[in-house]
């Protein structure tokens, strides 16, 4: 039962990103599926219950990452000195692994290209939208900086120069016909970031 009921969120999800989520119905869904609404229905209550059991299992994912990677499960100040001494490799390994997750992953990039395409007709998609792709993983790196930084303001400025290139890298991966090219340049982008730390820490 759970293989079909994963199966009936990625048949939704690629829809929903393809079509948009509005213009997608339950039956279209069942019929991607080759099954009757019906027989969805044993299993989602409606079109809405589809999309927050989508929500959920990446709030799942998310927190199984920050376990897996020894990463803070959200930003949160009172983690500062927790992650005062984190290793900037540990850091470059999360890093990698989150772009992979939002663009090899075929759940987590449908995802994605649902959410950049929804922020322009939803405002509950365009807060979920930052919350995954914007300002909350900005947020997020902020808090892990503020460890290692003198002041909040240097915090937020090391979070977006982290963050930003990743963040375009993204729209250049979605278009790359070398997709593996896009990862040498997120790892050599890390590689300078964490070099520039490093001196910054010696000075």
């Amino acid at each position: 039962m759970e293989d079909t009921k994963e199966k009936i969120l990625l048949a939704a999800l690629r829809l929903f990103a393809n079509d948009g989520y509005e213009a997608v119905s339950v039956s279209e869904i069942a019929g991607e599926l080759g099954i009757t609404k019906g027989a969805l229905y044993k299993h989602y209550k409606n079109k809405k219950d589809i999309f927050d059991s989508i929500v959920k299992r990446m709030e799942e994912m998310d927190f199984e990452r920050a376990v897996e990677y020894e990463m803070p499960e959200e930003a949160a100040c009172d983690a500062v000195d927790k992650y005062k001494n984190m290793p900037l490799d540990k850091i470059k390994k999360y890093a990698i692994a989150q772009f992979s997750h939002w663009t090899e992953e075929e759940f987590s990039s449908l995802f994605r290209k649902m959410l950049t395409v929804e922020q322009y007709r939803s405002r509950e998609m365009l807060a979920m939208y930052h919350q995954y792709l914007g300002n909350g993983p900005l947020d997020y790196m902020k808090d892990i900086f503020e460890g290692m930084a003198e002041n909040e303001l240097e915090a937020e400025q090391l979070a977006i120069e982290f963050y930003a290139p990743m963040y375009m890298l993204y729209g250049i991966y979605d278009n790359a016909e070398d997709k593996r090219a896009v990862f040498g340049m997120l790892e050599r982008h890390l590689d300078r970031f964490i070099e520039k730390i490093k001196i910054g820490s010696e000075l």
